[in-house]
């Protein structure tokens, strides 16, 4: 698999600070998060659950820096997301984070072959390098014989553990997960999941899942409940 991040920065993988997003709907204001503090460390597992429409996908889209918030900051590998422009930001994610959807969101006219290599070639790794990685990782997650077939001659869990392979070919610092199994039935899911889970334990990678499935939220290391727009223990939810 290609190199990724290396020589991580003293501290978490993953802070955010007093985060806050706030939205505008028909003249009035809608708090979405409020005052959010949250430490991920190298190779943790996280997840963090709540009600539908509680914020989750809103928090993780401020954590992978696809979304600015009103207030607060949050910081990959030591540095500022909002502080950078757009091409460093990008440059950040490709480097240092991974993203799995509940949608797998493959390029259709692309094999499965061509969209895990993706990524690496984005950074304008050679295309040989890009497919023995792509091929390698693959082959991993049990889709060997799959390389040439397109999204639409796979069946879903193929195509959700083709997501994962993609969002792991770099080597990323931190993946973060939406909702990874919610499309999928439970056997293949679960399936799915130990694929992420092995794969965390293996490269170090920190993993943040957002999901309202009790029972992959169980077998992470910790556990955050996003009630009222802030994050807290379980336990600790009024």
């Amino acid at each position: 698999m290609s190199e990724g991040w290396t020589n991580p920065v003293a501290g978490p993988v993953l802070e955010c600070r007093n985060l806050g997003k706030t939205f505008t709907e028909g003249g009035a204001n809608l708090s979405v998060l409020d005052k959010v503090d949250l430490r991920v460390e190298q190779g943790e597992r996280l997840a963090i659950v709540g009600a539908s429409g509680s914020g989750k996908t809103t928090l993780l889209q401020l954590l992978g820096g696809l979304d600015t918030p009103t207030e607060g900051s949050v910081l990959v590998l030591g540095q500022n997301v909002a502080e950078l422009r757009e091409e460093a930001r990008g440059q950040l994610r490709n480097r240092a984070m991974g993203f799995v959807y509940q949608f797998h969101h493959l390029l259709p006219e692309f094999s499965a072959l061509e969209n895990v290599a993706m990524p690496l070639l984005v950074r304008r790794t050679p295309v040989t390098e890009a497919a023995e990685a792509a091929r390698d990782l693959l082959e991993r997650v049990g889709l060997g014989e799959r390389l040439g077939h397109r999204p639409a001659q796979l069946s879903g869990g193929e195509r959700q553990r083709a997501a994962v392979a993609r969002a792991l070919i770099t080597r990323p610092a931190l993946v973060l997960a939406d909702e990874p199994t919610g499309n999928l039935d439970r056997r293949i899911g679960s399936q799915v999941f130990d694929l992420m889970l092995e794969l965390n334990r293996e490269l170090g990678t920190s993993l943040v899942v957002v999901t309202h499935d009790e029972a992959i939220a169980s077998r992470m290391g910790r556990i955050l409940a996003l009630v009222d727009g802030c994050l807290a223990p379980p336990d600790d939810q009024g």
